[in-house]
C-alpha cells in the first residue's frame, strides 16, 4: 500500500494491550509513533486475558506502576469514547493457615508502606464483601478497595484510539521479517511490506517477544505456558459490585462477569506450549481445553464457592501466555542492541500491568534512561543462564507453580540446578554446604554442622538456618571466616583511554596510583546510584572491576554504554577467570601470612589496595577490602589453582578457628555495618547524598562526572530522604525489609533491608526516612520511631552510624 511508512522514529511491534500502551504514551511524548502487529489488535493472549487489575507487589516502584494502570483506566473511556469495562470493585485475599496469615498481615504492612489502603478483615467481614464463599476454613483476609477489574479487548482497543488520536499509525496484518543492526543499533524494521527505518524497537510480541529478539540478536527470557479459567452462566447472588476474589490456598481467582463467575488457578504442574515454535497465523485462537488437567482446581474451588456445583458453564477457556523465569514482567533496552527496547512477559499480569507498563517503557525510551528505579523487571537483571531456553522453561514452569504458594523470605528455587559452579563447590558440599542459586551460580548460603540437616525449612518465623548463621557470624567476629564468592562478577577496562572513562562514569576517585582499590558509586544524570562497586587500578591503562553477582549485565552494560564515543577503553567480562575466596576476621593476616613470604602488613598493603601475592604457590589479586566489617581481604585466584589455595588456607586457619561461612552470614554482618545494598538499600531512585555515601563522591575534587551536577544541586537544595539504621530491642522481631517506619506517629517510609545482628543481637533494619520539606541528620534523630511488622506497631531506635565498630578500627588493623 502506498501510504506505508518507510521511517518513523519508532517502531512497537505488537497490538495487545502492552503495544498499545506504549504507543498511547509514546505519541503523547511527541514521538513520530508506527505500531505494526502481525495479525490484528489484541489477537494473540490480550484478547483471553481474565482481566483482573491487582496493585501491591514487594517492589514500591511496581506498586506504583500497577497504580498508574489504575489511574489511566479510571480517565479512559471519556478521553477516547470507547469502554474499556473498567470498575474499581476492589481486591480480596484470603488466608486459611496461619503461615499464610502472617504473610498477608505482612502484605497489609507493605501496602501501607506503599501508600495503598489495604483492610485486614475477619472471615465474617470477607464473606460480607463476597456471601457466595464458604469462610469456615479461613482464618483472615485483606482488601484493597483500589483494586478492581477491566475488559481486556475494550480496554486495548480504547488505548489504540487514543494513540490515533495523537498520531500513531496502526498497521495490522504486518509480519515483522528481521531488523537491519549497525554498529549494536537498531536502524531499520524488516516487514513484509516493505523495511521502515527508526531509531527505536520496541518488542511488544507477547509471548513471540522471544523469537521476535532473536531476529535482532536479543535474548529475551520467556515461555509460553497454558492458562485455564472456566466462564460460568449466572449464578444467583453474583452482583456487579463483587470484588475479585484471590483464594491462594486453593490456588484460585474468581471475578464477576455477566452475573456470573470467571473462575481460573495457578496448578502446581503447568503445561508448557509452543515447544517446538508457534503455529503458523495463531491469531484469536485457543487450544483445546483439558477438563481432567482443569479437574483439581475445579475441586478447590467447589470447597469454596459451593454454588459453583450447580451452575451452567459457558467454557472453559485454555489460552496460552508468556511466562517468565522469576514471576516478573521484561522491560527496557537491551544490552546487546542500542534503540531495540521490550516490554513482553507478562504472566498473565498483562491487563493490570499494560497502563503504567506502557507509560514507564514510553518514557524510558523518550529519556534514555527509566523513569524511576524498575530493577525487578528490568530485561538486565538476565545472565548467561537465560540463554538456555529448555533451563528458562523449566525455571518458568516452576516459577508458574509457585504463583499462589506463601513467598516465604529467602525461599530458593530449585529447578535447572545445579549449573554454573565455583571449583569448590563438591568440597563445600561435603561440608555441609546449603547451596542458594543467582543468576546459575550455586553459591553457600550457610553450613549445617554434624547432626544438623543441610537444608532449608521455610517459615516466617525463626528460620531452622538462624543457629548456622549465629555461629558463622560469630567466628568471623572472633576468629577468621572463609567465604565462597567465585560468582562475583569480573571486568577488566584497558585501553589508553580507562582513566579518562572511568574518571567519567565513577562517582569517586578511582584514577588514584597503580595498587590502589576505590568503593565507587556510578550515578545516572539524576544522581541516582546506577552501579555500586570497586575498582581496583592494576596498570596506568588497566582497571579490574568486581561487582555482585547479579548485576554481571546490568553492570557490564551501563559501563559500556557510557563510555564517551571515540576513547581507547575496551570493557571485556573476567568472570569466569578467577574464583573468589574472601578471608575475613581479626586473625586473617595470621592465616594468609603463613602462606606467603609477601609482606600483608597494614603498612606494606593498607585498606583500599590491590596487588598481586603468591598464596601457596599461586598468583593471587588480594584486594583489601571488606562487606563484612573486619580485616580481610578478596582473594581473586585463577581458577586452576582455587582448590589448593583453599584447601591451604583451611589448613593453615585450623589453629585460629577458622570456619566455612555463607552468604547469609554476610547479610547479617553487612546489616550491622550499615553497608548499603544495590537492589535493595541504594539504587538508580537514591542519591549517594541520600544514602549517607557522601564521603564516596569526588565532589570536591573539580573533576566532571556524569550526575556531579545533580548531586551539587541537590547538595545546595538538601535532601528529602536519609538512610538510617533501625533496632528493636525485642529480639523475637523478625525484620523482613518494607516493614512500616513511623515517626512520632506518622508514616515517614518503610525498611528496605531487614535481619538479626548476632553480635548486637537485636533486629536491625535500614531504610529511608522521608519528608516532603527536607531531612536533616538533626531532623532524624530527633524524631521517637516505631515500625509496624505484620499488622503490630514496636517501638524502634534509630541511628545513622554503623552499629558495630564506628570508626572502623578492626577494618584498618
Amino acid at each position: 500500500m502506498s501510504d506505508f511508512p518507510t521511517q518513523a522514529r519508532a517502531v512497537i511491534i505488537g497490538g495487545g494491550i502492552i503495544g498499545c500502551s506504549t504507543a498511547y504514551h509514546l505519541s503523547r511524548l511527541g514521538w513520530e509513533v508506527v505500531l505494526i502487529e502481525k495479525g490484528q489488535l489484541t489477537s494473540g493472549s490480550t484478547w483471553h486475558a481474565a482481566g483482573l487489575v491487582g496493585q501491591l507487589r514487594t517492589s514500591a516502584n511496581i506498586t506504583q506502576l500497577l497504580g498508574e494502570s489504575v489511574k489511566l483506566y479510571k480517565t479512559l473511556e471519556a478521553e477516547t469514547g470507547l469502554a474499556t469495562g473498567w470498575k474499581m470493585n476492589g481486591g480480596l485475599r484470603l488466608a486459611c493457615n496461619e503461615e499464610r496469615w502472617i504473610e498477608v498481615k505482612r502484605q497489609a504492612t507493605t501496602a501501607r508502606s506503599f501508600g495503598l489502603d489495604m483492610h485486614l478483615l475477619t472471615p465474617s467481614e470477607a464473606q460480607k464483601l463476597w456471601p457466595l464463599m464458604d469462610v469456615s476454613d479461613v482464618i483472615g483476609a485483606a482488601f484493597l478497595p483500589t483494586d478492581g477489574q477491566a475488559s481486556p479487548s475494550d480496554i486495548t482497543q480504547s488505548l489504540a484510539k487514543g494513540a490515533r488520536m495523537t498520531g500513531t499509525r496502526i498497521f495490522e496484518n504486518t509480519e515483522v521479517t528481521g531488523f537491519e543492526i549497525k554498529n549494536r543499533r537498531v536502524e531499520a524494521v524488516l516487514t513484509a511490506r516493505g523495511r521502515i527505518a527508526c531509531e527505536v524497537a520496541i518488542n511488544c510480541a507477547g509471548q513471540w517477544a522471544r523469537e521476535l529478539g532473536a531476529m535482532a540478536g536479543v535474548n529475551v527470557p520467556l515461555v509460553s505456558v497454558q492458562h485455564q479459567y472456566l466462564i460460568t452462566e449466572r449464578i444467583a447472588g453474583v452482583t456487579p459490585d463483587l470484588p475479585t476474589l484471590r483464594d491462594p490456598d486453593r490456588l484460585t481467582y474468581y471475578k464477576e462477569e455477566v452475573g456470573g463467575l470467571v473462575m481460573g488457578g495457578y496448578e502446581h504442574n503447568p503445561i508448557p506450549w509452543a515447544e517446538r515454535g508457534f503455529p503458523k497465523h495463531f491469531e484469536f485462537q485457543l487450544l483445546d481445553s483439558n477438563f481432567d488437567h482443569f479437574q483439581p482446581l475445579m475441586e478447590q474451588a467447589l470447597g469454596r464457592v459451593p454454588a459453583l456445583e450447580t451452575a451452567g458453564v459457558k467454557q472453559l477457556i485454555n489460552g496460552p501466555e508468556s511466562f517468565t523465569p522469576d514471576g516478573n514482567f521484561i522491560l527496557g533496552e537491551a544490552p546487546e542492541v542500542a534503540g531495540f527496547f521490550v516490554g513482553a512477559g507478562f504472566n498473565a499480569f498483562g491487563i493490570a500491568s499494560g497502563g503504567g507498563a506502557g507509560k514507564v517503557l514510553a518514557e524510558w525510551v523518550a529519556g534514555g534512561e527509566a523513569p524511576y528505579d524498575l530493577w525487578p523487571v528490568d530485561i538486565r537483571r538476565f545472565g548467561r543462564n537465560h540463554q538456555d531456553v529448555s533451563w528458562v522453561r523449566a525455571r518458568t514452569l516452576e516459577a508458574y507453580a509457585h504463583h499462589y504458594s506463601i513467598a516465604y523470605p529467602n525461599e530458593e528455587l530449585i529447578s535447572g540446578r545445579p549449573l554454573r559452579r565455583s571449583p569448590l563447590y563438591r568440597h563445600l558440599q561435603s561440608q555441609g554446604a546449603v547451596f542458594g542459586e543467582k543468576l546459575g551460580w550455586e553459591r553457600p548460603n550457610w553450613f549445617a554442622a554434624p547432626g544438623e540437616a543441610p537444608q532449608d525449612l521455610y517459615t516466617y518465623k525463626r528460620p531452622n538456618w538462624f543457629g548456622a548463621v549465629a555461629r558463622e557470624h560469630r567466628a568471623v567476629r572472633e576468629a577468621v571466616g572463609v567465604f565462597d564468592q567465585t560468582s562475583f562478577a569480573k571486568f577488566r577496562l584497558v585501553g589508553y583511554d580507562a582513566a579518562r572513562a572511568l574518571d567519567w562514569i565513577c562517582a569517586n576517585d578511582v584514577t588514584k596510583a597503580p595498587g590502589s582499590l576505590t568503593y565507587t558509586q556510578m550515578l545516572n544524570k539524576r544522581g541516582g546510584i546506577e552501579a555500586d562497586l570497586t575498582v581496583a587500578r592494576l596498570a596506568e591503562d588497566e582497571f579490574y572491576i568486581v561487582t555482585g553477582t547479579g548485576f554481571a549485565t546490568h553492570d557490564f552494560d551501563w559501563i559500556a554504554r557510557n563510555i564517551p564515543a571515540g576513547f581507547d577503553a575496551k570493557l571485556l567480562d573476567v568472570t569466569s577467570q578467577n574464583a573468589v575466596l574472601s578471608l575475613m576476621g581479626p586473625r586473617a593476616r595470621d592465616v594468609l601470612a603463613k602462606l606467603t613470604g609477601d609482606d600483608v602488613s597494614h603498612a606494606a598493603l593498607p585498606f583500599g589496595s590491590a596487588r598481586v601475592l603468591s598464596v601457596a604457590g599461586a598468583p593471587v589479586l588480594a584486594l583489601r577490602v571488606t562487606y563484612v566489617g573486619e580485616l580481610g581481604w578478596e582473594l581473586h585466584i585463577p581458577v586452576e589453582f582455587a582448590l589448593t589455595v583453599y584447601e591451604k588456607l583451611m589448613g593453615a586457619g585450623a589453629e585460629f578457628g577458622i570456619v566455612n561461612a555463607g552468604y547469609r552470614a554476610i547479610e547479617t554482618l553487612r546489616l550491622e555495618k550499615a553497608y548499603r545494598a544495590w537492589g535493595a538499600d541504594i539504587g538508580p531512585d537514591y542519591t549517594p547524598l541520600e544514602a549517607g555515601l557522601g564521603w564516596a563522591v569526588k565532589l570536591r575534587k573539580s573533576i566532571p562526572f556524569l550526575g556531579r551536577e545533580a548531586l551539587l544541586a541537590q547538595r545546595q537544595a538538601g535532601v528529602k530522604k536519609l538512610l538510617a539504621t533501625f533496632t528493636v530491642e525485642d529480639p523475637a522481631v523478625i525484620l523482613l525489609g518494607r516493614e512500616t517506619i513511623y515517626r512520632n506517629g506518622e508514616r515517614v517510609g518503610w525498611l528496605a533491608s531487614g535481619g538479626f545482628g548476632h553480635t548486637v543481637q537485636k533486629p536491625i533494619g535500614l531504610g529511608y526516612v522521608r519528608n516532603p520539606d527536607g531531612v536533616t541528620a538533626d531532623y532524624v534523630e530527633r524524631g521517637v520511631y516505631e515500625l509496624e511488622v505484620a499488622g503490630a506497631r514496636v517501638p524502634a531506635n534509630v541511628t545513622l552510624a554503623p552499629l558495630y565498630d564506628p570508626q572502623m578500627a578492626r577494618i584498618k588493623a
